[in-house]
């Protein structure tokens, strides 16, 4: 095994690519989650939830720290270069309270729901030993960051104003799946359209595999877990979705 490792070809371009923009998405998504801490501070939530908001910005950094390894070990040299215009949340709202489940909404509820998922995708082919801890630890992770979302969206729902906030939260639903669908789905442009064997062993995966991923949330995950919670979940407000849920 380890004469098969030192023979291992240099990874590709693609495989380099797609771990800086690892880096990127974990500092994101550290800097999004200590707004919302901040939010949740403000608010007076659960001191449990604000702990575990903080824990959740040290996993990220983490993460980006692990995924360095991945890039560095790939052969990376000129590290990216953060877009800082995503590097935190807006206020949309009047009431703090809607921005806040406007972000546990989209990002954890949508956003790291289908990240497990996505993350045991890539887990699953990838050998390479730096690549395959980092995606062990960030898939460990994430599952409890997706636990995180959907633990705080029931202590803010469970507050006098909650029909005002649901009512909130399923008005804006159809533009947070047309989201998913441009970050993960079929509206998605651009992207990594095809792998090699040897780039799957690094934890990278096409695009076309991202949409098959999310497209089964819809039906299996996300419709369950908000009809639990009193929120109607439709993801047929989305162009196309009508015919793939139908055979689900």
């Amino acid at each position: 095994m380890a004469a098969d490792r030192s023979r291992r070809r240099p990874a590709s371009e693609l495989v380099r690519y797609a771990w800086a923009g690892r880096i990127e998405a974990e500092y994101r998504s550290a800097a999004i989650t200590q707004q919302l801490v901040l939010w949740l501070i403000q608010i007076g939530a659960s001191p449990d939830l604000i702990r575990a908001g903080n824990r959740i910005v040290d996993d990220e950094l983490v993460h980006a720290e692990m995924s360095r390894k991945v890039w560095a070990a790939a052969g990376g040299e000129a590290p990216p270069v953060l877009d800082r215009s995503t590097l935190g949340l807006k206020r949309e709202h009047a009431a703090l309270e809607l921005d806040v489940a406007a972000s546990l909404v989209s990002v954890f509820c949508l956003g790291e729901t289908v990240a497990v998922r996505l993350f045991s995708h890539l887990r699953r082919r990838a050998t390479v030993p730096v690549a395959r801890r980092a995606l062990d630890r960030i898939l460990r992770d994430e599952v409890r960051h997706r636990d995180f979302g959907w633990i705080a969206l029931e202590w803010l729902l469970d507050r006098p104003d909650a029909g005002e906030l649901c009512a909130a939260i399923e008005r804006s639903m159809p533009r947070w799946i047309a989201d998913l669908e441009r970050n993960y789905g079929d509206d998605l442009e651009g992207g990594i359209k095809a792998v090699t064997g040897e780039e799957r062993s690094w934890g990278i995966a096409p695009w076309r595999e991202y949409a098959a991923i999310l497209h089964r949330a819809y039906a299996s995950e996300y419709k369950r877990r908000f009809a639990r919670i009193g929120i109607d979940f439709d993801a047929t407000s989305i162009g196309g979705m009508e015919s793939f849920l139908s055979i689900r």
